[in-house]
């Protein structure tokens, strides 16, 4: 009744579905996962969510000198970059399994060959 192409059509229209409603569910859980960075010896400490926000800082006293400012700044910045990079893999990671194994070419072109 329907020419093979209709029917197609009709398979990546479902399987866009299932794979947007996988994505939704991992944006609502993003705020869950969490990457955690260390730098200067664990001086500085870092935590961030699957939503790129930073949720928690801890700075040891030692590594407080109001002589230097900078050298906190420093390290405070390198530990969120840090932390940021590895929850941008983690998540990136996680939406490439929802999409593993689709052919998404075809939903451009019409064809997997």
């Amino acid at each position: 009744m329907f020419d093979e192409s209709f029917t197609k059509g009709l398979d990546i229209i479902k399987t866009a579905k299932l794979v947007r409603e996988q994505l939704l569910k991992t944006q609502e859980t993003a705020h869950l996962k969490t990457a955690t960075a260390t730098v200067g010896g664990g001086m500085v400490t870092v935590t961030v969510n699957g939503l790129n926000r930073v949720v928690s800082i801890e700075i040891e006293p030692e590594v407080i000198n109001p002589a230097d400012p900078e050298m906190l700044g420093d390290l405070i910045l390198a530990a969120v970059n840090e932390a940021l990079n590895q929850i941008q893999s983690v998540m990136l990671k996680e939406t490439t399994g929802i999409t593993a194994g689709l052919d998404l070419a075809s939903l451009f072109t019409g064809s997997s060959e």
